[in-house]
């Protein structure tokens, strides 16, 4: 190749570079390349598809161990359901008085109560429920802070973007990459599927479970302006209401958990609906969730208005999504069943902890099962790998795992643990050009120690 050659091809290079829509920090270092011979095509370590409670995660451990690491995210921002989902109480990180899961999670979680100028609670004290131990954090702060962090790390953050094609190779993956207004291809050696419904390991046509009925979503929603006085005097009267109007169609079942109209009234969280059907599996499915979830946020704010005490009732603060808990599982190397998890066993393999009660949510509402005292289960590297796969891992809520186990082993604090055990995983098998399922097991309980991650033992 003569210098002319050579010159245009990097100037091709940083063409695409700019095309793509990459924001990161100016550290060479962890930006993606430009193989000369392909100057089309970037080159990274680490893949990560999805920046919600496990992709933001692995991002930041991938980028902390020095890998070129790309996030690709379809919206516009990070943090999934903390964030766009609106459950800013991620939890659980403690079990019987002792923290379970920290690592990078923790780190930002801790740092947002911090920043927030707020307190943590005492997480000593063991309670009959599970909702103490959640952390109440500031969504929005918690989102600036992942950014943050991936940034500092060297990420290359691309909002709005996602994979269209996804090719195998004998060193990895290439990966066409389409957003609005943005088409390009990145060539890496591993990909960490983390979009809850493991789309990318759905692409590859590696198998996946679905149930035929999912569990409700929830479209968060709080609402400000009731006369609380008003409101607690006429408590029957309005619960009478409410059932009169689910009984004439005005109100649906599932506009508040288990009937109850209190819920909604008094929620500071706005966790207090149910949106049958809910899926996130495409943007069509998505789509009719969202309007689903809106639907029923203006039912109730139509109703409030008539009940005593809620002449003046607004929406304080509304998602701009419905929330899905359930749609696709990956069928992993393991399969972690419910007996594995409230058994608390202990996989040989095993990369993190997982901790909450079975919470299946149905028709009728939810109605936790908690896990016997001193019981914490373990996610094995297995439930990660997809079956017959090589070069890919998943984390977050399409870990492989029946149905019960999987109620548990979603919430975020576990999510965030399995996507920093992912990520290490697939640094290391970057670096030694082998597959995740061979990377020593001792080398990435070493990684993931030096990171502060909590090692089942």
């Amino acid at each position: 190749m003569d210098r002319r050659q050579y010159i245009k091809r990097q100037v091709a290079g940083t063409a695409i570079l700019a095309a793509s829509g990459l924001v990161h920090k100016a550290s060479a270092q962890n930006l993606p390349t430009v193989d000369p011979e392909h100057p089309d095509v970037l080159d990274v370590d680490v893949l990560v598809v999805g920046g919600g409670s496990a992709g933001h995660v692995a991002a930041i451990q991938a980028g902390r161990m020095g890998a070129k690491t790309v996030l690709l995210e379809r919206n516009s921002q990070l943090g999934g359901t903390t964030t766009t989902g609106g459950v800013c109480f991620p939890g659980l990180f403690h079990a019987w008085g002792r923290q379970v899961i920290s690592g990078i999670g923790w780190e930002l979680v801790a740092k947002s109560v911090e920043v927030d100028g707020r307190k943590l609670q005492d997480f000593r004290k063991v309670h009959k429920s599970h909702v103490p131990h959640h952390v109440g954090l500031n969504g929005q702060l918690y989102s600036l802070l992942a950014e943050e962090a991936c940034l500092d790390a060297g990420v290359s953050l691309a909002y709005y973007q996602f994979p269209q094609k996804v090719t195998e190779t004998d060193t990895g993956w290439v990966v066409d990459v389409v957003g609005q207004g943005v088409q390009y291809q990145l060539r890496c050696k591993q990909i960490i599927d983390c979009t809850g419904g493991a789309t990318v390991v759905g692409m590859l046509g590696l198998e996946r479970m679905r149930e035929d009925t999912r569990q409700p979503g929830t479209h968060v929603v709080v609402f400000k302006g009731f006369d609380m006085d008003v409101v607690k005097k006429n408590a029957k009267l309005i619960q009478t209401m409410y059932d009169e109007a689910i009984e004439n169609g005005t109100l649906q079942k599932g506009d508040t958990w288990s009937g109850n109209v209190m819920q909604p009234i008094r929620s500071g969280r706005g966790n207090s609906n149910h949106i049958f059907g809910a899926d996130s599996t495409n943007a069509a499915t998505q789509t009719q969730t969202n309007l689903a979830g809106r639907k029923c946020v203006l039912r109730l704010l139509k109703f409030f208005k008539t009940v005593p005490g809620g002449e003046k009732v607004s929406i304080d603060r509304m998602m701009t999504e419905t929330a899905t808990r359930e749609t696709y599982r990956i069928k992993g190397e393991t399969i972690i069943t419910v007996n594995d998890y409230t058994s608390g066993r202990k996989f040989k393999d095993a990369l993190c902890y997982s901790f909450y009660p079975i919470d299946l949510h149905d028709k009728n509402g939810v109605t936790p099962r908690h896990l016997a005292h001193g019981k914490v289960p373990t996610i094995p590297r297995g439930a990660l790998i997809p079956k017959d796969s090589k070069n890919i891992m998943v984390a977050g809520r399409c870990v492989s795992s029946d149905r019960l186990a999987n109620s548990a082993a979603r919430v975020q604090a576990s999510s965030m643990g399995m996507g920093q055990a992912a990520a290490v995983t697939a640094v290391l098998a970057a670096r030694e050009g082998t597959t995740p399922g061979e990377v020593s097991l001792e080398k990435i309980h070493e990684e993931l120690k030096k990171h502060d991650a909590i090692v089942p033992s």
